[in-house]
This record gives C-alpha cells, structure tokens and sequence, in this order.
C-alpha cells in the first residue's frame, strides 16, 4: 500500500515496531516515524494495517504513544484491518468522539494483488468521508466498493474471507483428489481452470499448491483468526457454519504441523498428510 502511494505522488510517514521494516519503507520512499503519535502529528489521512482490533485500539488511544496524543489529530482514520465487528464500531465511536473520521476500509486481494492494484476495498463508516478520501482508495487499488455504516467493512471482509477460504480447501482437496486418481497435474490445472470448477482463488493459488510454493502472502495462521471470527459471529446469532468448523480444524491441524507462518495455499499440506476425520451423524 505505501508503495502504490508514494508511486502516486504521496508522501507517506510511516511507523512499525520491527525497524527493518521500516529500512524498507525508506527504502522504497518512506518516512519513518518514531511511533502513532509521532505520524498523528505529521499527517491529516493515518492508514492502519494490523492484527487485530485490539492492537488497533492500542495504536489509537489505549497504547504508549498513540494517535489521540497527537498535538493535532488527524481527520481520517482509514483502518484496513480484518478486525472484530463490534471493535470497530467501537473504535469508530471513540474516533467520532474526537473529531476523526474512522473508515473501516478492509482489502479482498493476496499481498501481490494490492501491489498490482488489483486488491478491492470494501469501506464502511460515513459516507461523505468516503467520498473525500477516493483519491487514496483509488491510488492503492483500481476497485473500491462503499458498503454502509461503521462496521460494514469488517463484516464484508469475513464474508469475502469465508466463501474464498472454502475456495481454497476446495481447491487443495480437489488437487489431492486429482493426483490420488492419476490426473497429470498440469491436465488438472487446465481442467480446472477452464471449466466451471474455476474460481478466481485458482488464479492466486493454484500454482503455489501444485509447485508446494508457500512463501507467505496471507499467513495460515492469519486466517484462522478470521475463521474464529466467522464462527464467534455465527454462534452469536445461532447460524451454523458446518463447512467453515471443518475448515477451522484443517487450519488449527497445519497450524499444529509447523505451518502457521506460510502462506494458506499450505493448507493442502494437510490433505496430503491424510490425517483429518470428519463424523457425519445419520438421522434415522
């Protein structure tokens, strides 16, 4: 995201707790920040990418150093973290309450899609903030898609995140299914992406599974938090997720085999490993 805005033309301050991260943002153009406070102060738009809501909360307000300590807040607060729904409402509350403009603007797109402008933001918070930060949306990616009020942008990012993570074990069961039953694999990747199998996760992923390329783009362990999330939500309104459960199980068992910090294309690592059970109760 810094990248694609300083190629546009901004200057972009920039603060992150491992220093040689922030060797490379200056690297590619960055100014470096001592902590939130410090870029608070030396910017009007403050962009969050983080874990988690409660880091976001610690980096805003509850944190050493954060934004709201600034001597002069910014207006907008652009948030593109997969976060808590009702934590970002939350944030969004305490960010109104002192006079900012809080966008949770979450991104559907893998690390290389956003560099290549090809990620979509989906952003939630008051419309007319929105509006006036479009030139931003559209210097980081070509799509941005306005969903609602506060907490909207949380919610369509899980949403996107479950039907494209189901898209990936589909993906990676499929594979192993192929090759058990003697399909070549470039005849299975030709088949799947030219038939109505095709999804556009193939597109990402399908050649990190077939080469075991599982350098990280999206961690597996990053998506198992949005799983968890998924399900949290779920419970909450007594919707089940049958599929979803299954995909939790598969990610906590790759997670458990040492693959928690590679890209989630390794999830078909554990379809190789051959080792998930799944009971089926049958009604009489």
């Amino acid at each position: 995201m810094s990248k694609n805005l300083i190629q546009s033309g901004y200057d972009v301050c920039g603060f992150d707790i491992d220093s040689s991260r922030l060797t490379n943002f200056e690297r590619i153009g960055g100014i470096s920040a001592s902590n939130p406070k410090d870029v608070g102060n030396r910017t009007d738009i403050v962009m969050l990418s983080l874990m988690t809501s409660d880091i976001v909360k610690e980096v805003i307000w509850e944190g050493e150093n954060p934004i709201l300590d600034s001597d002069s807040v910014p207006t907008y607060i652009i948030d593109t973290t997969t976060g808590d729904m009702e934590k970002t409402i939350q944030i969004a509350e305490k960010c109104a309450e002192n006079g900012i403009q809080y966008l949770d603007a979450t991104i559907s797109g893998s690390s290389s899609a956003i560099e290549n402008r090809k990620g979509v933001f989906m952003v939630g918070g008051n419309r007319e903030a929105y509006e006036e930060t479009v030139p931003v949306f559209n210097a980081i990616c070509n799509d941005h898609i306005y969903v609602g009020l506060s907490g909207m942008g949380s919610k369509s990012k899980l949403a996107v995140n479950l039907v494209m993570g189901l898209n990936r074990v589909a993906l990676a069961e499929g594979l192993i299914f192929a090759e058990k039953i003697g399909l070549d694999p470039n005849i299975t990747k030709k088949i799947f992406l030219e038939t109505f199998a095709h999804s556009k996760i193939m597109d990402l992923k399908i050649d990190r599974m077939i080469q075991e390329d599982f350098l990280p783009g999206g961690m597996l362990k990053q998506h198992l938090k949005d799983v968890k999330l998924m399900l949290t939500y779920a419970s909450k309104l007594d919707q089940e997720l049958p599929i979803s459960k299954v995909h939790e199980k598969i990610l906590e068992m790759g997670i458990e085999a040492g693959d928690g910090e590679l890209d989630n294309s390794s999830l078909i690592k554990e379809f190789r490993r051959n080792r998930l059970q799944v009971n089926v109760k049958q009604k009489n």
